[in-house]
């Protein structure tokens, strides 16, 4: 088997799988002094860990693709139809209830928060939940582009959660479901009040098919494709409860619409956008590697064995981290560890020591020596996020990649602290 290597190999190597046969297990021990230990001999067969764009399903191939319906129009029938199937296949696998609507739209996740926040902010109050880099750029925004003037910012430290019985169910709630750069996760949606008269609307691009939603308690919901189904960045996808649909048409912020955010015409929602029918040109190429992502999900078990596959990569890393003195999680109780963008911190003594440009250093070291080894690529954290690790652990990867990478990062662990100690 050839290891999988950086650059131009990466794609051509995603999507193979070598037979069960040729697939050894690494053991479930792990030496606590990885500064003792020899470099490790096997590598993840796909070692992409990145936390957007993510690995693809292990049975991806360009092949794949062939029935993509390149240079015909997004609007004639047959590029239609498929991207109709998208909003199809993506309603059944997360089983949308039916009077919600579900439109693919353009600037991936951001572009469908972007307009779910032009179009409907300014109606009421406002409570902006910020524990991570995009919930603190969607705060920022309604404060600084919006202008809201009824806007409580309940904001917390990477690795917490803000105070979430402080959230007020007669305003609006803008939050993340997980927290991308900071692996904290809320834990569920308790704490959205029954009956509450404002729109709760939920950025849930890395929790979407890899954690349980409560689609009925959320008026809005954003996702891209890049995410936990590993498909390409650019496209977003903006689903609407009722409740939303009826603030849509009631509602005239004061502020103008760009023609990428407009979502109604002479006050009534535009449906089209809901049958395939998109703002601006997709990428067609993109359409058909997202529906070959969805039929793979589709057909290992839908999103019950995402989940369990998700949840099966944390446990691992947990175990794992669980034997080692040096390294913990960065979310700070065990409830709220998101099981996608795993964040990882470094506690030993003469790490926390250091000044942050050092730390920052040192975790980019790390990260730097297990994608030179092939080993393991896009391992650091987030640039705004706490010098650390971050391992995206989604549904697409396979626990058996995890468990090889493990040892690599015990053995980068070991050269790199060496190096600081010696200098010491």
């Amino acid at each position: 088997m050839t290891k999988p290597g950086a650059g131009g190999a990466a794609i051509t190597a995603a999507g193979a799988r070598p037979p069960e046969s040729d697939r050894v297990g690494m053991p479930r021990a792990f030496p606590s002094r990885p500064d003792r230990i020899d470099k490790p001999v096997e590598c993840p067969e796909r070692p992409w860990f990145s936390s957007g764009p993510c690995a693809k399903p292990a049975t991806w191939s360009l092949n794949a693709l062939s029935d993509a319906q390149l240079a015909r129009s997004h609007r004639a029938s047959p590029s239609k139809a498929r991207l109709l199937e998208v909003i199809e296949r993506s309603r059944d696998m997360l089983r949308v209830p039916p009077d919600y609507r579900l439109a693919i739209v353009p600037g991936s996740d951001t572009g469908a928060m972007e307009m779910a926040l032009w179009n409907l902010l300014g109606a009421r109050g406002v409570d902006a939940l910020a524990w991570d880099s995009f919930g603190k750029t969607w705060a920022s925004d309604m404060a600084n582009q919006l202008k809201l003037t009824d806007l409580r910012i309940l904001d917390a430290d990477y690795g917490d959660l803000p105070d979430l019985t402080k959230v007020d169910g007669d305003r609006d709630v803008v939050f993340t479901w997980n927290g991308t750069t900071s692996g904290v996760r809320v834990p569920n949606a308790d704490w959205l009040a029954p009956g509450k008269a404002g729109l709760a609307i939920c950025d849930a691009t890395s929790a979407v098919f890899a954690m349980a939603l409560p689609l009925e308690k959320l008026d809005v919901v954003t996702w891209s494709w890049q995410k936990a189904l590993g498909g390409e960045a650019a496209h977003g996808m903006l689903l609407l409860s009722p409740r939303a649909v009826e603030r849509l048409e009631n509602y005239h912020p004061p502020w103008p619409l760009p023609k990428l955010f407009r979502l109604t015409k002479n006050g009534k929602t535009i449906e089209g956008l809901f049958k395939g029918e998109t703002i601006n040109t997709p990428s067609m190429l993109c359409v058909e590697d997202s529906l070959m992502a969805l039929r793979w999900a589709q057909g290992i078990g839908g999103c019950d064995a995402l989940q369990a596959r998700s949840r099966a990569n944390l446990e691992r890393v947990e175990s794992w981290v669980a034997q080692r003195d040096w390294i913990d999680f960065l979310a700070r109780d065990s409830r709220w560890r998101s099981c996608t963008s795993i964040c990882l911190k470094l506690t030993a003594p003469w790490f926390t020591a250091l000044d942050l440009v050092a730390q920052s250093r040192v975790a980019r070291e790390m990260a730097t020596v297990i994608a030179d080894a092939g080993a393991g690529y896009d391992l650091g954290s987030y640039r705004d996020a706490p010098p650390g690790l971050r391992i995206w652990g989604g549904p697409t990867v396979e626990t058996a990649d995890i468990e090889r990478l493990l040892p690599w990062i015990d053995w980068a662990y070991g050269q790199v602290s060496a190096q600081y100690k010696a200098a010491a």
